[in-house]
C-alpha cells in the first residue's frame, strides 16, 4: 500500500491494518516453512506495510503530544 493512502485513513483503519497485516504475516511464514509459499515478497511487503502504518500512528501520537503541550 502506497504511504499517502496510509495517511488518508483513520488511526483506528490504522491500527485495523496493523493487526490484519500481522495475522497475514503469520500465515505467510506458516507457509514458507511448509513449502507453500508462491510468493515470497509478500512477507517483506507485509512487514514494509506494518512499519508504515506504525510510523504514522507514531507520527500522529507525537504531533498531538506537540500541540497540547506547545
Amino acid at each position: 500500500m502506497k504511504i499517502r493512502d496510509m495517511r488518508a485513513k483513520t488511526d483506528a483503519e490504522l491500527s485495523q491494518l496493523v493487526n490484519e497485516s500481522r495475522e497475514k504475516l503469520a500465515t505467510a511464514h506458516v507457509e514458507l516453512k511448509t513449502k507453500e509459499v508462491k510468493h515470497v515478497r509478500q512477507i517483506r511487503n507485509l512487514k514494509t506495510d506494518i512499519a508504515r502504518a506504525l510510523t504514522i500512528m507514531s507520527e500522529r501520537e507525537l504531533a498531538e503530544l506537540e500541540k497540547s503541550n506547545g
